[in-house]
């Protein structure tokens, strides 16, 4: 088996270039051989991503070399646009690969990615109906609306040709993208793993002295929620994140004399510091995520996780350790809770490791991965 690993790095990088660096990782620790094909969507301006993104990619030639080079039997996509886009996935096909085209998100439909606007999911756009991001301008610039409500619609019926499976990480995602348009017998879920260094012994949160959020300050990740919940519950709130919502957040904070500290981007080492210390992590999305990795890593490091009920997240962590959306009230409860009772974090902190290790480790996911590119192949049956 030969793989190929096609990449396109966001402006502002995040957990998806975090699960092509856990991808290439697991090939090359399972003995196989692959190779990573990566471009970066900082390079561009911004008038050279809207031409990639209307002709439907700028280096398919690049993508079906580096597949002939490899010997490739599976081409696998993360994010292709704007670079690579839906001809590379047809480049890669016409050189006899098989392709996959892994989902982190519904780029495929959402001129925004998170299918969400107005405080709520949003999925109005579907199949290949996208005008509704252009009028309500999702993009936040008419003209940029107008790129991609025109290249997501004229490109889905390539991606449908090409993409012999589209890979999600949760049961949640493969529900709605095929409810939004993708054939469901083409849909497979493998959810993403940490490796073992990242698994703690034991929890340690019965020591923990704040609750922690990390995350793109957005209004989708609801951290506006959070700061709410901790006036309320004046349990202390560490924000570790930078983004558009960044300056209202910090005044809703000082409005409501809030116990937050806001410290700003932190790259893998100093999140992995503030977990170690952490009491809670919140993950109050008002929207469906597709995945999840800050509840995931938080799990492995023992620490008690309190989700919104939308999406990935509360399948992640169990149902029973979710709040409904959009509501301060509830989650200023469940964190007052957790805070008064340190003996409750810990067992909680321990369940969650456990959940964690059971299904979320390497070996597991290393298995599903290499047997869905075997079915892909023909080398076994689906």
């Amino acid at each position: 088996m030969r793989v190929l690993v096609v990449h396109n790095r966001y402006r502002i990088e995040g957990g998806e270039e975090r699960a092509v660096e856990l991808h290439v990782a697991a090939l090359r620790r399972a003995g196989v051989a692959h190779a990573l094909l990566e471009r970066s969507s900082g390079e561009l301006s911004r008038p050279e991503a809207a031409r990639a993104l209307l002709r439907g990619g700028r280096d398919e030639r690049d993508v079906a070399a580096a597949a002939r080079e490899l010997g490739a039997d599976v081409v696998h996509v993360h994010n292709m646009l704007p670079l690579f886009g839906p001809r590379s996935l047809a480049a890669a096909r016409e050189t006899g690969a098989r392709v996959v085209l892994q989902l982190h998100n519904l780029r495929l439909f959402c001129a925004i990615g998170v299918a969400a606007r107005d405080g709520g999911p949003c999925f109005r756009c579907h199949h290949r109906n996208t005008l509704p991001g252009l009028v309500l301008n999702c993009r936040g610039s008419v003209p940029e609306a107008a790129v991609y409500a025109a290249a997501l619609r004229r490109g889905q019926p390539r991606v449908l040709r090409s993409a012999g499976r589209f890979l999600v990480p949760s049961r949640w995602a493969a529900g709605q993208v095929a409810l939004l348009g993708l054939p469901a017998a083409r849909v497979t879920t493998i959810p993403h793993y940490l490796p073992e260094e990242a698994f703690t012994d034991h929890s340690r949160a019965d020591e923990g002295s704040y609750a922690l959020l990390a995350a793109r300050l957005s209004p989708e990740k609801g951290a506006d929620v959070a700061i709410a919940a901790a006036a309320r519950s004046r349990v202390p709130l560490r924000i570790a994140g930078e983004g558009p919502a960044r300056d209202a957040l910090r005044a809703q904070a000082r409005e409501l004399g809030a116990p937050v500290e806001f410290l700003g981007r932190l790259g893998r080492a100093g999140i992995a510091e503030q977990l170690a210390g952490a009491a809670m992590l919140l993950v109050p999305s008002r929207y469906h995520e597709f995945a999840g990795y800050s509840a995931l890593e938080a799990m492995a490091a023992g620490v008690p996780v309190v989700v919104s009920s939308l999406g990935a997240p509360a399948e992640l962590a169990g149902a029973a350790r979710s709040v409904p959306p959009n509501d301060p009230e509830a989650l200023a409860e469940r964190m007052s809770e957790l805070w008064t009772d340190s003996d409750l974090r810990g067992r909680e902190g321990d369940a969650l490791l456990a959940r964690a290790v059971d299904r979320f480790g390497e070996e597991r996911h290393v298995a599903r991965l290499m047997r869905m590119y075997r079915e892909l192949a023909g080398e076994e049956p689906g």
